[in-house]
């Protein structure tokens, strides 16, 4: 993760007839928050509680098993520990493997993984997030530590672990109205080095988010679709904040409304902040471009160089910057709006 501010063929000039980039997308303020409507709720709709410190020991348990880089074996075994939870967590699950080429040549063996309930409902809602770790720690102010790989506590670990602690409340019941995907990418982050200035990305695509691409190409069911999706991505670290991401304003714009107006409902506004941030290339990107109307819960830092934590592609990103606190103000959001999505409505 992640290359900013880079708009791929294909999205480019949808994108350039409906919004713009520049600073003053930066920050709507305090205009848009005065005029945010209230949450949309469903009458008798029992949302389940959302346990941080289970959210936080699956973090704890994907981290156990050291760098989750492909093609190891600490990626293998934990991509089984996941399957192995979503089945003992009742979900109907599919593994999508596939070969993909690296920056540098390497053929990658990868692996989606894919939870489904309630996979009768016509109408779905798509919840992501990416479960590999940074092959190196290549933003690390240590030289030496540059060509480690990371724990990836925060980018990866979270995001799994905020899943997993849905999975298992959906698993649990009751459950929603509408039937819940969840699809863990792989080969998110094997992008090419931070420091690299020789590296040229592949002709029209690009190296990150390899199982995103791939799926959006090849889902999992043929005529896949869902009616929003969400992705979650570094969503553990303490203090966090949450920016309005410009690619998910511009193709989700309803879902962002949505999710920011349950954060801030549920007193979690110092996570969701009502100000927005660059385009960031990310898995909702393909997501988008295959065809789901998707959104990137994303920790964002305007006052880094790297606008992203410090701990961003380097060896602090371990457990010592994971917060329960912020797992559960992730969770309980995406929980209610997940939870106070509709059913379809029924033709006359």
């Amino acid at each position: 993760m992640k290359l900013k501010n880079i708009l791929l063929p294909g999205l480019f000039l949808a994108l350039l007839q409906v919004t713009g980039c520049g600073d003053d997308n930066r920050r709507a303020g305090g205009e848009e928050q005065a005029t945010v409507s209230a949450v949309e709720r469903l009458e008798g709709v029992t949302v389940p509680a959302f346990n941080a410190d289970s959210a936080y020991a699956y973090v704890a348990a994907q981290v156990a098993f050291g760098p989750r880089v492909p093609n190891t074996e600490q990626h293998r075994q934990a991509g089984d520990f996941l399957i192995a939870k979503f089945k003992e967590y009742g979900a109907e699950v599919q593994v999508q493997e596939f070969a993909a080429e690296a920056f540098d040549g390497t053929t990658l063996q990868l692996r989606n993984i894919i939870a489904s309930y309630n996979p009768q409902a016509t109408k779905r809602v798509l919840l992501a997030a990416h479960w590999d770790t940074r092959p190196f720690a290549d933003k690390d102010p240590d030289e030496a530590n540059r060509n480690q790989p990371i724990l990836g506590a925060n980018d990866g670990g979270s995001g799994v672990g905020v899943l997993l602690e849905i999975a298992r409340q959906l698993g649990q019941g009751p459950l929603p109205q509408v039937g819940v995907d969840i699809i863990l990418y792989d080969g998110e982050d094997y992008g090419e080095p931070h420091q690299s200035k020789d590296v040229q990305p592949k002709q029209g695509g690009t190296y990150w988010c390899l199982g995103s691409q791939y799926w959006a190409r090849n889902k999992h069911e043929v005529g896949y679709n869902a009616y929003f999706g969400i992705l979650l991505d570094m969503v553990g670290a303490k203090d966090a904040m949450f920016y309005r991401e410009e690619y998910s304003r511009t193709y989700a714009p309803s879902v962002v409304k949505r999710v920011w107006g349950w954060g801030n409902e549920l007193g979690y506004g110092r996570y969701f902040r009502y100000e927005n941030s660059e385009p960031i290339i990310d898995d909702h990107y393909f997501m988008n471009a295959g065809g789901v109307p998707s959104i990137d819960i994303i920790e964002f830092d305007p006052a880094s160089d790297f606008y992203f934590g410090k701990y961003h592609h380097t060896m602090e990103d371990n457990m010592e910057i994971i917060s329960p606190e912020t797992l559960k103000a992730v969770g309980e959001t995406v929980m209610h709006v997940v939870y106070h999505e509709p059913a379809p409505a029924v033709a006359n």
